[in-house]
């Protein structure tokens, strides 16, 4: 009976151990605080994202599904944004739960649900490319291989619902010079509907203001690749509108899209920030197509548009990956006007008063904007472009046909092309750079050209006649006026059976300069053009003439003088001799001097007896080496063969043209010669020598209005 007492003595230890621990127990369930574990997550959180990051309070409730809640979430600048007066990211509160149950029997990590209560984010971006949200110790990018890039992707959790209360972001990328305020907001699921993403931006995008709206399905969409993620986006950067809607097939794969693209503007140019594309000045546009794009290629296709007058439409695909960005567009209009091209040569296809003021005051007649270079090197491209019919005001064409080549900044036009009536305008040209300037290469070729064609927008015009000839150009310059200001080359031009001279003139010429003119050839009214000839070649920017004949039935007109693309002005004279002796006497010798843009019409001495206002002219009539080109330009039996042949072997009166350098009757008048001995010793005479000095400049006195021309004019044909 002695040993009961000893055993419950022996047992009592072990109860008051249990009972401490049941006691332990009892009070850790009352006292227990998730908060102890705080110091433990900034100190790993801190480590893991290379920025200080604190939470004020830790909640977890466990279950098979853990929700886990922690409180006034603040994580800071990384050092390189440390004076940044916004924390990088902050929260009120950050909800994950985590579905215990299918982590530990399927390994799968599926979170139900992420909420941010009142988050708000400081994302920047540097020129530099160092920016705040790569979590790395200096900022910069992590280089990391393709393929461990695609495994994280798709080894990314499965989200069921990110909720979002509140948000806001504030984005600063300075690449693109933008920066933004952007609230941020989702909408619940609804039985199928797995929630939305709303997104709204203001701020300042490549120096416009910007505006935009997002709304897309929910972010789980991202990662979950079981249906298209549906997007609809209104964008408004300055005077830019752009509309994207649709869907994207398995975005975190770059499967495609199925997205209607629409974007209007009054300048395509404008368009360079948000693309990258560098574009010529258009007038106002609106286009819409299809976007679509994989994890290379970025493609526009199949859209139509108009572009100003014109309609445009064809495909564009981008490769942004390459460095510089490679495009391939293939372009085509049903009709275009030509006005609405002219940004693509240098011309401003609209202008703003300001730019309409200067071009007014300015005594340029050819395009002067510069070529970007830095943009053209922004991209290397293949463009090419057809259109059915074009047309302007004046030069309504009948196709255009374009490819060309952009290639480090260097551009290879392979062909621009315009068919006219049953004739051809071909174009080729190279442009290298050459610092700030091009080295430039370029050919015209005029084939068959029909005048009636070329001028029917003109109304009741009588124009008609067969162009041919060529054009060549070598220039440094970065404009068409400055490429014209320093080229060498030249111009031989053909017109056979012009047709009505009243009705092409004052056409091309404008009205009162061209009607100036025709009075001072003297011709009779609705003369035919028989022929007409210009050979004139380009030396460091002064066009001179070789030969300038117009032979009409009754008449031959012969020209000599230059054009200055250097100073923008001409000094030309042109001198009329009968052919018919029915016709009684027609005037001498006058000039076209002055700006290009506003000549001076100033008759010769035979008129007015001023021996001041005839400048030495050296006359020579077309070469027999010009019968190939015009037998190229215009056909093999046209008039213009027989005129060169005629006023070879015969010229006009007996008279040798270069015989003709001044009226009869003035200082440095030449007699006529009247035997065919006196034309061959004129055909040993050097073209473009004078066989007189060169007049003195002429006096302002000497200068007659347009109206006094005609008048004067008039006058001469009465007597």
């Amino acid at each position: 009976m002695t040993a009961a007492p000893d055993t419950q003595r022996a047992r009592h230890p072990v109860l008051k151990t249990l009972g401490g621990v049941a006691l332990a127990v009892l009070l850790l369930i009352l006292f227990w605080s998730w908060d102890w574990f705080v110091p433990l997550v900034n100190s790993k959180a801190t480590a893991l994202l290379h920025r200080k990051t604190t939470i004020a309070h830790l909640h977890v409730q466990l279950g098979r599904v853990t929700t886990i809640k922690v409180d006034a979430l603040r994580i800071e600048q990384p050092k390189p944004f440390e004076k940044e007066k916004d924390q990088f990211a902050q929260a009120k509160s950050l909800t994950v739960s985590v579905d215990v149950w299918s982590y530990l029997w399927h390994r799968r990590l599926r979170l139900p649900l992420i909420a941010l209560e009142q988050p708000t984010a400081d994302i920047i971006a540097l020129k530099n490319t160092v920016n705040n949200y790569t979590f790395t110790e200096d900022g910069k990018p992590e280089k990391k291989p393709e393929k461990q890039e695609n495994s994280a992707s798709a080894n990314l959790p499965e989200i069921g619902e990110l909720r979002i209360t509140d948000g806001a972001l504030h984005v600063r990328y300075d690449p693109l010079q933008a920066d933004m305020q952007i609230a941020v907001q989702t909408t619940p699921p609804k039985g199928n509907d797995r929630g939305t993403l709303h997104l709204d931006a203001k701020g300042g995008y490549a120096q416009q203001p910007i505006t935009a709206r997002f709304i897309g399905g929910a972010l789980l969409s991202f990662v979950t690749d079981k249906a298209p993620y549906p997007v609809d986006l209104t964008v408004q950067n300055g005077p830019t509108n752009a509309t994207l809607k649709g869907d994207v097939l398995h975005p975190m794969r770059f499967a495609g899209a199925h997205l209607k693209l629409h974007f209007a503007g009054p300048d395509m140019s404008l368009l360079y920030p948000l693309t990258g594309v560098p574009i010529p000045r258009t007038p106002a546009y609106s286009i819409t197509g299809n976007l679509d794009y994989s994890r290379n290629h970025i493609l526009f296709k199949d859209f139509e548009g108009k572009m100003g007058s014109s309609d445009i439409g064809g495909t564009l695909e981008l490769d942004p990956h390459q460095k510089p960005m490679n495009v391939e567009a293939n372009l085509r209009s049903r009709q275009v006007n030509l006005v609405d091209l002219g940004g693509f040569i240098g011309a401003k296809p609209t202008e703003t008063a300001s730019e309409k003021k200067q071009a007014a005051n300015s005594t340029t007649v050819l395009p002067d904007t510069p070529i970007n270079i830095p943009r053209l090197n922004a991209i290397n491209a293949h463009v090419t472009y057809r259109g059915a019919h074009i047309e302007n005001k004046k030069l309504p064409l009948d196709k255009i046909d374009t490819e060309f080549f952009i290639t480090n900044g260097e551009i290879n036009l392979k062909r621009l092309n315009f068919a006219v009536g049953n004739g051809t305008l071909a174009s080729t040209a190279t442009l290298k750079p050459d610092g700030s300037l091009f080295d430039t290469s370029a050919r015209i070729d005029f084939a068959r050209i029909d005048l009636a064609r070329v001028m029917q927008a003109t109304a009741n015009s009588k124009a008609r006649g067969i162009i041919g000839g060529h054009m060549t150009l070598k220039a440094k310059g970065n404009s068409i006026a400055s490429l014209m200001a320093a080229g060498n080359g030249g111009l031989t031009l053909v017109l056979d059976q012009g047709g009505d001279i009243t009705a092409i003139l004052p056409d091309i010429m404008g009205l009162q300069l061209g009607n100036a003119i025709l009075t001072a050839l003297g011709l009779p009214s609705h003369t035919d053009i028989k022929c007409f000839i210009a050979d004139m070649p380009l030396k460091n920017g002064i066009v001179s003439t070789n030969t300038l004949l117009l032979e009409t039935g009754e008449a031959r007109t012969l020209g000599r003088g230059t054009i200055n693309f250097k100073t923008n002005t001409l000094d030309y004279a042109l001198t009329t001799r009968s052919q018919n002796p029915t016709i009684a006497s027609l005037p001498g010798a006058f000039h076209i001097s002055g700006l290009i843009k506003s000549p001076t019409v100033l008759p010769g001495a035979e008129i007015l007896g001023r021996a001041a206002a005839a400048a030495g002219l050296g006359f020579v009539f077309p070469p027999l080496a010009l019968l190939p080109t015009i037998q190229f330009g215009v056909g093999d039996h046209s008039l213009c063969t027989r005129a060169v042949q005629a006023v070879n072997s015969n010229p006009a009166a007996g008279i040798a043209p270069g015989a003709l350098s001044h009226a009869v009757g003035t200082k440095r008048s030449v007699a006529p010669a009247t035997t065919r001995n006196s034309v061959k010793s004129s055909q040993k005479t050097k073209p473009g020598k004078s066989t007189g000095k060169p007049a003195a400049a002429h006096t302002q006195e000497g200068r007659m209005t347009p109206a006094e021309v005609r008048a004067a004019w008039a006058a001469k044909l009465k007597k």
